[in-house]
C-alpha cells in the first residue's frame, strides 16, 4: 500500500489491519519493510514547501547510507529500533507524516537547519540531538537516549540527509504545522462530534488506537496510558489543531474547518494521558508552572475530573507489545 488518496473506510482499514498482522515479528523485521505503507496528504492546505528532500534512491550504499537507513527504521518503527527509549505506543512518523518528509507535517528538513535554537520550552539554546531527546522523553513517553547514543546519531544522520541542499538558520515555507487562528470559542461538545464523525473509525471510540494481532501500531492511541504525556507539544490544543486541519482525516486532509479541527483538538485534550516528566507533585503547581494557557487542558476540571490528578506515571507505562 503506498500513499492514501481516499478516505479509509472499515473495510481499508481492515486490510491494513491484516497487512500489518501479515508482516514478520518485528524484532526480525529490516529497515527495508519498516514502513507498510508511506502516507501523504490527499491535497494541500497552504502554499507548497520551496524545499524538497532528496529521494531514497539518493541514500548511498556505505556505511553513512546505513546510518541513514537506520535512522529512518527507528524513525518509522520506533517501538522496535529503540524499545529502550519508548513509553507508549506511538511512532515518530505519527506526528512527522511520510518518514519525515511530508511538508506541513513537522518535516525533519525543516527542523534540522534551524538548530542549534532557545527554546521557551527550557529556556536555554538546544542543540538538534537535545531537540530529539525532548521527543523521547514526551512524545514517546519514555526516557532521552544518552547524548551519542547510536538511536540519535541514526535520528540526525536521517535528519541531515533529508535536509542536504536546505539553506541554515531559516524559517523553510512547510516547516512545523501551519498555524491557525483562534476562534472566537472551542466547543467541546462539538468536538466530540467530530471525532466521532471523522477520528473513531481509525483511532478508536475511545481514543485507544488500532493495533495489528502482533502489536504493532496500526493507528495511534490519541490519549490514555500509551500516548504521549503531559509534556509533548501535541497536548497542545493550538498545535493539535494545526496538525489536525492539514494533515487529518488521514488521505482527506483539509477537508476539516478551522473550527472542526480546533474543536476535536480541545475534545482530544479533555483526556487523560501519561503524567507531565516534569510534574512536581501538585497539579496545579505544575500547570502553573507548565500549563498555564488556554491551550492546555491539564489541571482542568472535565466531566467531574480534574485532568492529571490520575495520569499514568510517565515513563513507565510499555508499550502493549
Amino acid at each position: 500500500m503506498k500513499g492514501v488518496a481516499t478516505k479509509l473506510d472499515k473495510t481499508q482499514i481492515e486490510s491494513v489491519a491484516a497487512y500489518y498482522a501479515s508482516l514478520p515479528l518485528s524484532g526480525k523485521a529490516t529497515p527495508a519493510i519498516a514502513t507498510p505503507f508511506r502516507t501523504e496528504a490527499a491535497k494541500p492546505v497552504s502554499t507548497p514547501a520551496a524545499f524538497t528532500p532528496p529521494p531514497e534512491s539518493a541514500i548511498p550504499n556505505n556505511e553513512f547510507g546505513k546510518m541513514v537507513r537506520l535512522g529512518e527504521a527507528i524513525f518509522t518503527d520506533t517501538q522496535h529500533y529503540a524499545p529502550g527509549f519508548v513509553g507508549n505506543s506511538l511512532q515518530c512518523a505519527n506526528c512527522h507524516i511520510d518518514r519525515g518528509r511530508l511538508a506541513n507535517a513537522s518535516p525533519l528538513w525543516a527542523a534540522y537547519v534551524v538548530y542549534p535554537a532557545y527554546r521557551s520550552k527550557n529556556k536555554h539554546v538546544n542543540t538538534f540531538e537535545e531537540r530529539l531527546q525532548g521527543c523521547f522523553r514526551f512524545s514517546m513517553n519514555g526516557k532521552a537516549p544518552p547524548a551519542g547514543d547510536k538511536v540519535l546519531v541514526a535520528l540526525q544522520t536521517y535528519a541531515y540527509f533529508l535536509a542536504k541542499g536546505a539553506p541554515t538558520g531559516v524559517s523553510l515555507p512547510g516547516r512545523g504545522y501551519p498555524r491557525l487562528k483562534k476562534p472566537a470559542k472551542l466547543d467541546y461538545a462539538h468536538g466530540q462530534e467530530v471525532y466521532a464523525s471523522h477520528c473513531a473509525v481509525c483511532h478508536g471510540a475511545e481514543g485507544q488506537g488500532q493495533f495489528s494481532a502482533q502489536g504493532d501500531t496500526v493507528f495511534p492511541p490519541l490519549w490514555g496510558a500509551h500516548s504521549y504525556n503531559w509534556g509533548a507539544g501535541m497536548h497542545s490544543i493550538s498545535t493539535a489543531a494545526a496538525f489536525i486541519k492539514a494533515n487529518m482525516p488521514l488521505g482527506e486532509a483539509g477537508t476539516l474547518s478551522d473550527q472542526d479541527s480546533w474543536d476535536v483538538a480541545t475534545y482530544i485534550d479533555s483526556h487523560d494521558r501519561p503524567q507531565d516528566p516534569r510534574f512536581n507533585g501538585s497539579v496545579s503547581e505544575t500547570r502553573k508552572k507548565y500549563h498555564n494557557s488556554a491551550m492546555s487542558m491539564y489541571g482542568q476540571k472535565v466531566n467531574g475530573v480534574v485532568l492529571g490528578e490520575n495520569s499514568p506515571p510517565s515513563g513507565t507505562v510499555p508499550a502493549p507489545h
